[in-house]
C-alpha cells in the first residue's frame, strides 16, 4: 500500500511507504536452494510461489494511513462498516471482476486447502464452490471476521492473534519461511513516512493550460514572472514511481534539444509522438530495473537520477527514426505481469486529495489462503533478484534480503501547479508494469491533447512489451523486427499502428478483455473558473475496469 495527501491548507504532498518486508530468514542462499536453483543459474521466484509471500503491509497501512491523514472524524470501525456489510450480506459480481475471477479459479482451488473462502458456494460446482459469476451475489463471511477483529483491535488484530497465526501456519504447511516474528516486526515498525519525489514539467506548451485562469489574473506581462508548468508527484523507491519521472523529463530533454517537437492536440497517438513516448519509458525502465529497491537497504539516487544533467545524457540515447534494437540498453525491469490492485482517488470539500493504491499483484497473488480469515496472500516477493551480480560482475540493488522491500509495481500520483503549489490534480492507474506508462500517457492527454480526465482515460493507450526480467535479458518474447514488442490497443488509428511499424517497432494489436494490460486508472482534476473564479472538481474512470467518478 502506497498514498500520496495533498493538504490544501499547506500546498505540500506528503507520501506513506505501507509495503511490507521479506522474513529473516529470507535469505538468497535459503530461497535459491528451496527454489532448487544451483551456482551461477539465473531464475526467479514464480509468481505462484509460496516464497513469493512477503509480509503483508496493506493492514496496517489502512490504519496508518487514517491516523496520520484522517480527520479524526471517523473511527476504523466507521470506515471498514461498507466493507464489512458487503462481505457479509454480498455484492453483486461486476463484469470485469468475473471474467478474471474465472481465470484463477483453478489456481485459487489448488493453491491452499483454504480456497472455497474465495469462490462462491455451489452444490453442483467441483468442490461446492466455483468463481462466481457477472451478476451473481457474493459473500464472503470470514473476510467481515477478519476487518472487525482489525476494526476493534488495530494493527495487533492482523499482525498478532488468530490471523497472524493462520497467515504463518499457511505459509509455513506449504513449505514457507514467514514466522510470527516477522509479523510482530512489521507491526512495531508500521508504514514508514517518506518524502515524495517529483519533476517539474516546463515543456509542451504546457503553460497555455494556465492561458484562461492564471494570466488572466496576472495582467499584462503578468505571464513573464510566473511560473507556469505542472510538478508531477510520485511515490519514491521501492516503488516505481521514478520511471514516469524519468521518462516525462527524457522528453523534456528531447524537445529542449530539439530533437522533437513541441507537440500540438493533432500530434496526440500519432506514431512520432508515440515513438517518443515509448522511447523514453524504455530507457526509463532500463533506469529503474537495477536502481529500484528498499531505500532502507541500498542506496537509491533518485535526485542524481533526476537531474537534468543525467535526464539530458539519457535522452541522447533516443533515436527519432528508429525503435532501439533488442540488447541496447542495459538491465531490465522485472517482469510484465497482471496485477491485482485498487487505485482510488478521493477529494474533499477543504480541497485536500488523496492518491491511494493497494494490491495483491499478479491475480489474485499466490492464491494462498489463510484458513477462515477470506484473503489471498500476495505475491510481491516475486520481484526481488536472485542473482549476486549481473552477470558483469556489479551487484543489483534489488537483490533478496531478509527484512528488506521488494521493487514495488504499484504508484499512486499527483500533480500540482508550479506558479502556486496548489492542486491540479491525483491520479493513478492500475496495471503491474504498465502503471507509469500510464501515468505519462493520461497526464500527455490532459497537456498535449488538451484532453478533460474522462476523455484522457478514455484514449488508446499502449504498453511495452519486454520491461521484463528474462524477456528483456535473453530476448525471450522479443519482436520479429529485432526489437521489443510494443502491444497496442484497438482504437489507436490504423495510420498511427503502421507508422509505428515503420519505425521498427514490432506492434501487436489487443482487444476486447485483453485490454486490462493497459491499466485501469482514475483521475480527480482541480481547475477554477476564469471569469467567476470558483473552484471545480472534475473527475474520469476508466472503461477498462468496473470504476467510476462518483460525487456525494
Amino acid at each position: 500500500m502506497f498514498c500520496l495527501f495533498y493538504n490544501a491548507t499547506a500546498k505540500k504532498v506528503s507520501a506513506l511507504n505501507g509495503s511490507g518486508r521479506s522474513g529473516s530468514k529470507y535469505t538468497l542462499e535459503a530461497i535459491r536452494s528451496a527454489l532448487g536453483l544451483k551456482p551461477g543459474e539465473r531464475g526467479r521466484i514464480p509468481m505462484n510461489s509460496v516464497h513469493a509471500v512477503s509480509v503483508p503491509g496493506a493492514a496496517a497501512g489502512w490504519v496508518d494511513t487514517v491516523e496520520r491523514f484522517g480527520s479524526g472524524k471517523l473511527s476504523l470501525a466507521q470506515i471498514l462498516a461498507p466493507a464489512i456489510r458487503l462481505a457479509e450480506e454480498g455484492f453483486p459480481v461486476s463484469e470485469g471482476v468475473a471474467y478474471f475471477w474465472d481465470k484463477s479459479e483453478a489456481q485459487i482451488r489448488g493453491a491452499s486447502l483454504n480456497g472455497a473462502e474465495m469462490l462462491k458456494k455451489d452444490p453442483g460446482a467441483t468442490g461446492g464452490a466455483r468463481a462466481p459469476r457477472a451478476g451473481e451475489i457474493m459473500k464472503n463471511p470470514t473476510l467481515a471476521r477478519t476487518f472487525r477483529t482489525l476494526a476493534a483491535e488495530g494493527k495487533k488484530g492482523f499482525y498478532a492473534g488468530r490471523v497472524a497465526e493462520e497467515l504463518v501456519k499457511v505459509v509455513r504447511d506449504l513449505g514457507g519461511l514467514l514466522e510470527l516474528d516477522d509479523l510482530a516486526h512489521h507491526l512495531a515498525t508500521g508504514s514508514e513516512p517518506v518524502d515524495a519525489i517529483s519533476l517539474q514539467f516546463r515543456g509542451q506548451n504546457v503553460a497555455q493550460l494556465f492561458k484562461d485562469t492564471v494570466l488572466r489574473d496576472g495582467g499584462a506581462g503578468g505571464d513573464e514572472k510566473l511560473d507556469l508548468g505542472i510538478e508531477l508527484w510520485e511515490h519514491p523507491p521501492n516503488g516505481q514511481g521514478i520511471v514516469a519521472l524519468l521518462a516525462l523529463g527524457i522528453l523534456e530533454a528531447l524537445e529542449a534539444a530539439g530533437r522533437i517537437p513541441t507537440w500540438t492536440p493533432a500530434d496526440f497517438n500519432t506514431a512520432p509522438y508515440l515513438h517518443a513516448v515509448i522511447e523514453a519509458l524504455r530507457i526509463a525502465f532500463a533506469d529503474a530495473s537495477w536502481f529500484v529497491a528498499d531505500p532502507n537497504v541500498e542506496a537509491v539516487p533518485s535526485a542524481e537520477l533526476l537531474s537534468r544533467e543525467y535526464l539530458a545524457q539519457r535522452a541522447a540515447l533516443f533515436d527519432p527514426g528508429h525503435a532501439a534494437a533488442l540488447g541496447t540498453l542495459p538491465h531490465g525491469s522485472p517482469a510484465l505481469r497482471s496485477s491485482d490492485t485498487v487505485y482510488l482517488a478521493v477529494a474533499d470539500a477543504g480541497g485536500n486529495a488523496i492518491s491511494f493504491i493497494n494490491s495483491n499483484y499478479g491475480g489474485f497473488g499466490t492464491c494462498i489462503v489463510p484458513q477462515g480469515c477470506g484473503f489471498t496472500l500476495q505475491n510481491r516477493a516475486a520481484n526481488f533478484t536472485l542473482e549476486e551480480d549481473d552477470g558483469a560482475g556489479a551487484r543489483p540493488p534489488n537483490v533478496l534480503a531478509p527484512r528488506k522491500r521488494p521493487y514495488h509495481t504499484i504508484i499512486p500520483a499527483a500533480a500540482t501547479n508550479l506558479h502556486d503549489g496548489s492542486l491540479h490534480s491525483v491520479f493513478g492507474v492500475m496495471g503491474g508494469f504498465m502503471q507509469p506508462q500510464g501515468h505519462v500517457q493520461v497526464l500527455l492527454g490532459q497537456v498535449v491533447g488538451r484532453l478533460s480526465p474522462q476523455q484522457a482515460l478514455d484514449a488508446p493507450r499502449v504498453c511495452l512489451g519486454g520491461v521484463g526480467g528474462a524477456s528483456w535479458l535473453t530476448g525471450a518474447d522479443d519482436g520479429a523486427a529485432g526489437a521489443w514488442p510494443v502491444y497496442v490497443e484497438e482504437g489507436m488509428p490504423a495510420e498511427t499502428v503502421e507508422g509505428l511499424r515503420a519505425l521498427g517497432h514490432d506492434v501487436r494489436l489487443v482487444a476486447d478483455m485483453e485490454r486490462a494490460m493497459f491499466g485501469r486508472g482514475q483521475i480527480i482534476r482541480w481547475s477554477v473558473d476564469p471569469l467567476d473564479s470558483v473552484g471545480v472538481w472534475s473527475a474520469g474512470s476508466d472503461p477498462r475496469g468496473d470504476g467510476a467518478a462518483y460525487p456525494l
